[in-house]
């Protein structure tokens, strides 16, 4: 599947604080894995039930053993202290699937340039990995497990620094961009506009790293809410959510002038317009900013493939951006837009789709909190559409969970 979403909880990617994530869903794991991914995966279970206590350790073994590195890491680990080992863990345990791992693994290597990650880095990285995991494997790890789990290493490591190395002669690891404007919509989201100090190129549908001056090292994701535009502005819809440093910080003490950082952009939820089949777009919360993103690209387009929007919140409140897209509906014949708000503290935007349609013939596009994404998914599937035409960001929890 073409994956792609944005989620709305803090450390989940899109127009609130986000973590890293993977581009695209697994394909359906093979009949036979490896003898590593065997290995690999019976670590897994071993040390799931004291993850805290591996990533501490991690962590210790790899400052105690390279201090240098320290630096390449946010002052208040607390707040990502997982990230990195994480994603390690998540991209061998998927070792045996090839195209999402590699997908994956480029992402990290590219966006991993914006910390100052360098190749010689990677060895010592390895070497923590290691070590965390065979103390607190057990009775489970042995000479084998090791080899395993180096061999996916060294695999992982290399993907990732050739991506970098790749990306190096033509893109720069960030770019800056100052806040040009800062619209406060609720007490609680603003939507943010920046110009960045060079072109930034990126297609509708996709997200970025942030990072603010208040939290050097702190980085997290947000999608675009708007497609390329001729003055080169781009903006995002930030909801401040609790202990939400970076998504806080956007809200509450940005002002125009200040100054961000931008990472590269990524993500593939984006429009073919190949063909003219229909789209059916899912936006909850702040998370219809890349689902406005990519209603401009298909007015942009021309195309007059129908458009279904439905746009779930919490409160009338909530629906800070609907005057937006009822706007973009009168211009639009192709456009229809919905307004779904929750009764009872229950989303409802799953119920809704099967209550319309048929959507056999429609790509459908997801966006918004992991709740309502697992059970999009569910509600599409129960209503006969296709995996492949289902698109959202995936992220870690969501592979667990086989979606």
């Amino acid at each position: 599947m073409n994956a792609s979403a944005t989620m709305t909880a803090d450390d989940q990617p899109t127009a609130d604080d986000g973590g890293e994530d993977l581009p695209s869903e697994p394909s359906a794991p093979a009949a036979q894995p490896s003898p590593d991914a065997v290995l690999i995966r019976r670590t897994m279970t071993a040390i799931e039930p004291i993850a805290d206590k591996v990533t501490s350790y991690f962590y210790a073994l790899l400052f105690v053993h390279h201090p240098e590195l320290r630096a390449l890491f946010p002052p208040a680990m607390d707040v990502q202290r997982d990230r990195l080992l994480k994603a390690l863990l998540t991209a061998a345990e998927h070792i045996d699937n090839t195209p999402v791992l590699i997908d994956y693994l480029q992402h990290l290597g590219r966006g991993h340039r914006k910390y100052g990650t360098r190749p010689e880095h990677y060895p010592a990285v390895g070497e923590a990995l290691v070590g965390a995991l065979a103390r607190f494997t057990g009775a489970a790890w042995d000479d084998d497990t090791e080899a395993a789990w180096v061999r996916a290493y060294t695999t992982i490591s290399q993907v990732m620094i050739d991506a970098a190395a790749e990306d190096e002669p033509h893109a720069p690891p960030w770019w800056m961009a100052e806040i040009v404007s800062h619209d406060l919509r609720t007490p609680d989201v603003a939507v943010i506009t920046v110009r960045p100090d060079q072109p930034y190129p990126f297609v509708a549908g996709q997200y970025t790293m942030l990072e603010t001056p208040w939290w050097p090292r702190v980085w997290r994701h947000y999608s675009f809410a708007s497609a390329p535009r001729a003055d080169g502005l781009l903006s995002f819809h930030v909801k401040a959510v609790p202990a939400g440093w970076v998504s806080n910080a956007l809200v509450n003490h940005a002002r125009p002038g200040d100054v961000i950082r931008l990472g590269p952009p990524t993500g593939s939820m984006t429009v073919d317009h190949t063909t003219d089949s229909g789209m059916l777009c899912l936006g909850g919360g702040t998370g219809i900013a890349p689902i406005k993103a990519l209603l401009e690209d298909v007015a942009e387009h021309g195309a007059g493939r129908p458009v279904e929007v439905f746009y779930g919140a919490r409160t009338n409140l909530d629906l800070y951006d609907i005057e937006t897209l009822l706007r973009m509906q009168q211009r639009h014949s192709w456009l229809d837009v919905r307004p779904v708000v929750d009764r009872d503290g229950r989303l409802q935007l799953p119920g809704i789709i099967r209550e319309y349609g048929p959507w056999n013939e429609y790509e459908v596009y997801l966006s918004g909190p992991p709740g309502m994404i697992r059970s999009g998914v569910d509600a599409l599937r129960d209503v006969g559409i296709p995996s492949e035409r289902i698109r959202y960001d995936l992220v870690e929890e969501l592979v667990a969970a086989g979606y």
